[in-house]
């Protein structure tokens, strides 16, 4: 192939557009496209004064929101940054970025970050949509980490009592995203590669989530395909930016927008983080490293056929041989999910985050729903062994 030949191949690869209906506009991808792609999604949604919403670290540590400073002073329509949120989105750091978003009169919010961000922003707009009434204003998402925030109509935040609490609305997707994997370069490794790991949940779960087409579920078998090959060669080369703008990619497969019917859960390693995340102050993407591997495990035991199926589906997107058994397929996925965690040098305990043992049968119950449950014995179990 010659040097013009790859250089069209990788080009067409990593760079690009998409767009869907109702709410989101338009997904803009590729290394550098943040100075193209953040003027052509104001002009599209009609934008005259953004907040930027992002959290401290990011704002004081790494120059990616200034550069979004900079480009929406360019294009005269910077009205703030709020950079106070922290992480799980608390309720109290939204309701201070509401106000903000209120003095300066915007009419969007641009979002750069991780899900906390993202999410944050969601509630902001959910809150001001309930305060103004009128149409719901929009959001542009600029995520700088592989939790796929930005790809739901739902906000997750953390109330005063430290609690999970989420909103959902198909008007709080964001109306646009940009994948831009250079500005993901400051992103801490643990954080990147943690988050990388969200990823791998959130298209494990869908295999097995009610209402996912099939189409969609083949997303997520090329989605865990290339988190696979490229969370450790990010890992191994974190300058690598085609790795990451394939990894954006991945993490966009992973949580493919999709207008469900009625509302469908991921599944039980998600319902897990959640009960674990805010509640003890563990980042997502640690939970996911922590449960994923031992929830299909479980479901080797416990899932029905057809998703026993597609589960095991997924050895032959990871180039690994079957072992001739459906059951024993799901298991040896298990262990792959597994070794991943700690190739990526991501494993962890749950006495590293102090929730104590005895905490254990109260987290899967809520996590299932009740005590009575028929997984409810085998999940207080999975939680003992990951102390």
């Amino acid at each position: 192939m010659s040097g013009l030949d790859k250089a069209t191949t990788e080009s067409a690869s990593l760079h690009g557009s998409y767009a869907w209906t109702d709410t989101l506009k338009g997904v803009q991808f590729g290394p550098g496209c943040i100075t193209t792609a953040l003027p052509k999604l104001l002009t599209t949604l009609g934008a005259k004064k953004a907040l930027i919403v992002t959290g401290r670290s990011l704002r004081e540590k790494t120059d990616v929101v200034k550069k979004v400073e900079d480009i929406l002073k360019q294009h005269d329509t910077f009205g703030a940054t709020f950079h106070e949120i922290g992480q799980h989105s608390p309720i109290a750091d939204i309701r201070k970025g509401h106000q903000v978003f209120k003095n300066v009169g915007a009419d969007v919010i641009v979002a750069v970050g991780g899900g906390s961000p993202i999410d944050a922003s969601k509630a902001i707009l959910y809150f001001h949509h309930q305060e103004k009434g009128g149409p719901y204003l929009h959001q542009i998402a600029i995520p700088t980490t592989l939790s796929a925030a930005e790809y739901t109509i739902g906000a997750g935040y953390t109330d005063e009592e430290g609690k999970k609490v989420a909103v959902s609305s198909p008007e709080l997707a964001p109306a646009g995203i940009i994948l831009d994997a250079e500005l993901t370069l400051a992103t801490p490794e643990r954080l990147w590669l943690s988050t990388g790991m969200r990823a791998v949940d959130h298209a494990v779960e869908n295999l097995y989530r009610p209402l996912i087409p099939p189409p969609v579920k083949y997303l997520c078998y090329s989605a865990l395909a290339d988190l696979f090959k490229y969370l450790p060669q990010s890992k191994a080369d974190s300058s690598d930016v085609a790795a990451r703008q394939k990894l954006q990619i991945a993490s966009w497969m992973s949580l493919w927008p999709i207008k469900l019917e009625k509302y469908s859960a991921l599944g039980l390693s998600h319902a897990l983080g959640h009960k674990l995340g805010a509640t003890y102050g563990i980042p997502h993407g640690i939970t996911s490293c922590l449960t994923l591997a031992p929830v299909v495990a479980l479901k080797a035991d416990t899932a029905s056929d057809e998703d026993k199926e597609w589960l095991a589906g997924v050895l032959f997107y990871l180039r690994k041989p079957s072992t001739g058994s459906v059951t024993e397929d799901v298991r040896k996925l298990s262990k792959e999910i597994d070794q991943l965690v700690a190739n990526l040098g991501l494993r962890s305990t749950l006495t590293e985050y102090k929730v104590p043992r005895e905490d254990g049968s109260k987290i899967a119950a809520l996590a299932v729903g009740s005590t009575s449950d028929p997984e409810y014995p085998r999940v207080v179990e999975i939680l003992e062994e990951l102390y």
